[in-house]
């Protein structure tokens, strides 16, 4: 009995001070170790979802119990549970403000391993965390509720959502809720083109439900496959497994399924393994092209040498019951080929709320939310957006170039010096990041060299620049400017930027510390958001990953699978999906995976 109330005693403490566990050892069968380390939250105080009540406080002298006035707390509303949306709460620490989250579902999906829970090598809730353990540890007064927004009306403060959960009323459940502040981080939904049978007849993998569905199905192809009374011809359609899209999902998930071919239908399956054929189409020149060539050539020489039929430039026309059309670029004509699965993963487009509150705001024509650099949607200051949903349009150098030059020339001389340049250009670069990414990609050592370079036929030797120079001087800098992608570290960093605006929300107000406004007076409230990108990696399979990190350091082998490992372990966002996933990963080492379709 003692050591029952032990261990109990020990379960609580880990689940309410997650900081007690700050390091996890995974062994390997290899007699190798792994160990991620992660920061754990160390906001334990009140539980997220805080109730609220009045302190009663008495007065010696009168005995006369009085409530003190507490102010009214700002109203945030989040749309979402993706990675921006987990991100803002899991750094959100100003308790002044009321936050209600609104989502279709109630956890947070780890989508970077959804191919690996395709084939087995991941079990589905090793990668989702509830929302509400995330919520229940913070300081923050925060609630849940299931649903899915369908309208914004953004005059009158309000959004009109509808209940996702079966219920015993009649009719669905339609309720609004008022905001103050509204952040929209919905995500996207895939981009069919408008292909015509795609929705119809293909599998997508943004969700944990596509995963599991995807995983039930090819379990299921090699069930069927394995039937008496089917010809050589019907197996080979059915284990004929098309992916479309030579991007990152399309890649991975290729890989996993050649491994489970290779490593456990060759075992359980054995009369079905040599009908089995895997085709990837890429309407491109190359797979992962936003990757380097190094690595991308070698993904395809390596789907090559392992059976995988890569084919480049090669677009989808129709996808039918059985067979799916496609076309050769150039003079190759419609083919028709018989499949048993299609995965479709060639990017993403707007949801329908996103479509109907662009049309609203004027942005009708966008493929994303256009936001300013602090992630505020263009035209309002209550109203964010990021993630998949938004796009950050950066403001050009050029329309601001005449009012750059006046802040500059301090003495009103109508030219500007190298020092009146140099004194201004950190705050340029803070508010019009393609400066710097100019001044890199010309190699230009110092802002002396860029006027120089500006001045070479003017007569004068001392470097003075008047407007026309100038503009001259920085014509080509908005070239520089390019899309942030899509992608869950991108969406992450800026869920962590804004909830950091938010905690110091009052104090910059009083206080500003952004660069400042060239259009205007004063200085803006907080630094815009800047992206930094730590690397990215594509699974190849056969344990080999390739790896990109910053400074054109590229990695491909076994030992950038082991970073992989540790990486993606390291990234989860909770102790329990961290030991889930581990353990799964060894699971799969000693026992194979689980191919119950379940």
């Amino acid at each position: 009995m003692r050591s029952f109330n032990l261990f109990g005693r020990l379960s609580s403490a880990f689940q309410d001070y997650p900081s007690l566990s700050k390091i996890i050892v995974v062994s390997t069968i290899s007699g190798g170790s792994l160990i991620a380390y992660v920061e754990a939250n160390t906001n334990n105080g009140v539980k997220g979802h805080v109730a609220h009540a009045d302190a009663i406080t008495s007065n010696d002298a009168h005995g006369i119990a009085s409530s003190p006035v507490v102010p009214k707390k700002k109203k945030v509303v989040l749309l979402g549970t993706g990675w921006a949306g987990m991100s803002f709460l899991k750094n959100l620490n100003n308790p002044t403000y009321e936050v209600e989250v609104v989502s279709p579902r109630n956890f947070f999906v780890f989508t970077p391993l959804l191919p690996s829970v395709t084939c087995g090598k991941v079990e589905p809730r090793s990668i989702v965390e509830p929302i509400r353990n995330i919520i229940r540890k913070k300081n923050v007064d925060i609630s849940f509720s299931e649903a899915e927004c369908f309208k914004i009306d953004s005059e009158n403060k309000k959004i009109y959502c509808r209940a996702t959960i079966n219920s015993n009323s009649k009719g669905e459940e339609e309720f609004l809720v008022e905001y103050d502040y509204l952040i929209i981080a919905v995500g996207a939904q895939v981009n069919t083109f408008n292909t015509p049978g795609v929705e119809e007849n293909c599998h997508f993998l943004k969700e944990i439900d596509d995963a599991q569905k995807i995983r039930k199905n090819v379990i299921e192809s090699f069930e069927k496959a394995s039937l008496p009374n089917l010809s050589d011809e019907e197996r080979k359609k059915i284990l004929h497994f098309v992916i479309v899209g030579g991007g990152p999902t399309g890649v991975e998930f290729a890989a996993e399924l050649h491994d489970f071919v290779n490593q456990d239908v060759v075992k359980l399956y054995p009369m079905v393994q040599h009908f089995v054929k895997i085709t990837l189409l890429e309407a491109t020149d190359h797979v992962l092209n936003m990757f380097d060539k190094r690595i991308t050539n070698f993904a395809e020489e390596k789907f090559g040498r392992g059976g995988i039929d890569v084919k480049l430039g090669s677009t989808v026309t129709k996808v039918g019951d059985n067979e799916i059309s496609t076309r050769a670029r150039g003079n190759g004509g419609p083919t028709s080929t018989p499949y048993g699965m299609v995965l479709w993963s060639t990017g993403i487009g707007p949801r329908p709320l996103i479509k109907e509150f662009m049309k609203q705001i004027g942005q009708g024509n966008r493929r994303a939310l256009a936001t300013d650099e602090w992630l505020r949607v263009e035209g309002f200051d209550n109203i964010y957006a990021l993630g998949d949903c938004a796009t950050i349009n950066q403001r050009k150098v050029m329309e601001d170039i005449s009012e750059i030059f006046k802040k500059a020339d301090k003495d009103n001389s109508g030219t500007l010096t190298v020092k009146e340049f140099q004194e201004i250009i950190d705050d340029i670069c803070e508010r019009y990041p393609q400066v710097e990414l100019y001044l890199k990609s010309k190699q230009v050592r110092n802002i002396f060299d860029l006027l120089k370079e500006a001045k070479r036929d003017a007569a004068k030797e001392s470097i003075e620049l008047n407007i026309e120079q100038f503009k001259s001087a920085l014509s080509t800098v908005d070239s520089q400017m390019k899309n942030l992608p899509a992608t869950a570290q991108v969406a992450n960093q800026q869920g962590a930027y804004l909830a950091k605006c938010f905690n110091r929300m009052e104090e910059c107000e009083k206080n500003p510390e952004g660069p400042p406004r060239f259009r205007g007076t004063g200085r803006h409230r907080f630094h815009p958001f800047r992206y930094r990108h730590l690397g990215q990696f594509a699974p190849l399979g056969g344990e080999q990953t390739a790896a990109q990190l910053p400074g054109d350091w590229v990695s491909i082998g076994h030992s950038s699978q082991w970073l992989w490992y540790s990486v993606y372990a390291s990234k989860q966002v909770s102790w329990r999906t961290r030991a889930l996933v581990v353990s799964d990963w060894v699971r799969r080492f000693i026992f194979g995976r689980d191919t119950s379709g379940i």
